[in-house]
């Protein structure tokens, strides 16, 4: 009952903070929502949803295995001494950013010859004809997680500039909530593979849901059009100067990523030396954030001590980003130490960290559409920037009460 009440709590504080009420295509958000209960039953609380999961899983762990390869090759000690570790026995760079020198090329390489577009086009077009939404918003929703959310963006700059400011914020909205699926297996390097997987298209519908009710848009037929991206098909670079400069990409992917941990989680360190200097010892950054993300730990069906506990590592992903706090918790996760015994714990918090929404991807969205589009939209999207984290905030808690009410 409480996981019903959280999942109704999440809709109602969505509705309070909508641009406009009386335009919530509740027939839509319905639709969406009984699909995206119909997928957390399926893949968290039906066996053979659990085994597609976990085959996914697997695969992906797979891949991760083969980038060590690679890394044991070039650098055989980040590995282990006996060039053959396991990512307990490596440190962060290793066991979760270096593999993506192989994911994200490998995505790219998909995309070049056409694959990727094809799964993106058609699950797009499934979305849009199932849930009603506008095409281009159902076909973001899902190309955002294979292309990351500023990607997305730069490789949809001919939609967004014919598009009006409005559904320009929708975008903006989504986007907070995506996780690109190059990724993933950094992810599953640190918690459970199947929850994050599980997480990747409930937050997809999650975003469609959420934003249809904070921003309503009124669209006719006729801006209802797909303008193409920006595509370079009729003069394709060669591959191995496409290759050279994707392998490139990720490894700025890998520097952005490790040094925003470093100066992250230095910095929440600073807070929280600064908080002790008034001698409270209550008072810290995580407790902070914790009293704020308490209510929805709440109606995710925890008693109190550890709905606490949960919330303030909610309230730190929310500050910092998800890699922190999965860098805190992941040993006990793993090895099911603590709260996180409870498989409805681990599948929790897993599902609640596997998306981008934090404060650092608020400055990375508006920064990606301040050299996309026209000012006029930019100082749009800037002014609502309390709706793009709340929007954040409630796809995942949305996505993770959901997979919490079948991982009994």
């Amino acid at each position: 009952m409480l996981n019903i009440l959280g999942i109704l709590f999440c809709l109602a504080v969505a509705y309070l903070f909508s641009a406009d009420r009386k335009h919530v295509d509740w027939r839509s958000v319905g639709i969406v929502l009984l699909l995206e209960i119909f997928l957390a039953w399926f893949l968290v609380g039906f066996p053979v949803g659990r085994m597609i999961v976990k085959a996914m899983a697997d695969g992906f762990n797979w891949l991760v295995e083969i980038a060590y390869d690679g890394i044991k090759f070039a650098l055989p000690d980040f590995v282990s001494k006996q060039f053959g570790g396991t990512a307990d026995s490596m440190n962060f760079l290793t066991s979760a950013l270096l593999p993506i020198l192989l994911v994200v090329p490998l995505f790219d390489i998909l995309t070049y010859i056409g694959i990727l577009p094809w799964i993106i086009k058609w699950i797009g077009k499934f979305l849009s004809f199932i849930t009603g939404q506008p095409k281009f918003e159902a076909f973001f929703s899902v190309e955002m997680m294979f292309l990351g959310n500023t990607e997305v963006l730069a490789v949809s700059k001919q939609q967004l500039q014919h598009m009006s400011k409005e559904r320009n914020l929708t975008l903006a909205l989504m986007s907070m909530s995506c996780v690109t699926a190059s990724i993933l297996g950094s992810y599953m390097q640190m918690m459970p593979g199947q929850f994050v997987l599980t997480a990747v298209p409930l937050n997809i519908l999650g975003a469609i849901i959420i934003t249809s009710i904070l921003n309503p848009v009124k669209i006719t037929p006729e801006e209802d059009q797909i303008y193409g991206v920006q595509q370079t098909e009729d003069k394709k670079e060669p591959f191995f100067s496409f290759l050279g400069d994707s392998i490139l990409g990720a490894g700025r992917l890998i520097l952005i990523i490790l040094f925003t941990v470093i100066s992250f989680v230095a910095l929440a360190s600073l807070i929280d030396h600064l908080l002790a200097l008034t001698t409270l010892k209550w008072l810290s950054l995580e407790n902070i954030m914790g009293i704020f993300m308490y209510p929805f730990t709440l109606l995710m069906g925890f008693d109190f001590g550890k709905a606490f506990e949960l919330a303030r590592f909610m309230g730190t992903k929310l500050v910092t980003n998800e890699f922190v706090v999965m860098g805190e918790v992941s040993k006990q996760v793993m090895h099911h130490q603590g709260i996180f015994a409870s498989a409805h714990a681990r599948a929790v918090l897993t599902v609640f960290l596997t998306s981008f929404a934090n404060f650092g991807t608020l400055g990375m969205i508006i920064g990606a559409f301040k050299g996309l589009v026209q000012k006029e939209k930019v100082d749009y999207i800037s002014g609502q920037v309390p709706r793009m984290l709340l929007s954040g905030i409630l796809v995942s808690a949305l996505s993770a009460t959901l997979a919490g009410l079948f991982i009994w």
